[in-house]
């Protein structure tokens, strides 16, 4: 069975190089690195899809055309059971991580994401791995600086990276795809160990 490997965004050029776009960057230069076949749209999932190998695991990469709250609909089009859920892993932004942190969980609670939210409802499971890929502002001690409002959070989330956030968010990106290829490979348990150490 394949791996289904979902990367969350919005589409379309405007956010492209947005922080909201983070998971959908990471799985986009993960299938490149591995030369995955070119990307196709899949009409009835409403995504872009594209087939490679990572090891001896077949994998699908699925980008969902639909905005982010609506990521649900594409990921259904091949997670067809909670028991299918187990091949899933979903990479997304993260605004409770700070930028340069990803973190790797399972059967997690979406932490009001609602783009996995809406993963969550139409696969009617949370037993899923996903990567966090941390957007947030670097606050006291490393840690995620909280911004106040909804306001603030939107235009955060959907705005596109700073200058001097370009390095450090190219090593994130690298490290996802790492810890992508160690999920494939190796399993659940070596791809956590390796992106949850900082």
């Amino acid at each position: 069975m394949a791996l289904i490997i979902v990367g969350l965004g919005n589409p379309g050029k405007e956010y492209e190089k947005t922080r909201h776009n983070a998971g959908r960057n990471a799985v986009e230069l993960m299938a490149k690195n591995e030369g995955f076949d070119k990307v196709v749209f899949n009409k009835k999932a409403n995504a872009l899809m594209a087939r490679g190998a990572l090891g001896s695991k077949d994998v699908i990469v699925v980008l969902p055309e639909t905005m982010m709250n609506m990521s649900g609909k594409a990921v259904s089009a091949f997670v067809k059971s909670p028991k299918a859920a187990k091949n899933l892993l979903v990479v997304h932004d993260d605004l409770d991580l700070p930028l340069g942190t990803i973190k790797m969980v399972f059967a997690r609670g979406s932490g009001g994401h609602k783009g996995v939210e809406s993963v969550m409802r139409a696969i009617k499971t949370k037993d899923f791995a996903r990567v966090r890929i941390g957007v947030a502002p670097v606050g006291k001690k490393n840690q995620a600086k909280k911004l106040k409002d909804e306001e603030k959070v939107i235009k955060h989330v959907i705005g596109k990276w700073k200058p001097a956030e370009d390095a450090t968010v190219k090593k994130v990106l690298k490290k996802v795809a790492e810890a992508i290829r160690l999920f494939a490979a190796s399993g659940l348990s070596s791809a956590t160990q390796f992106a949850n150490t900082r």
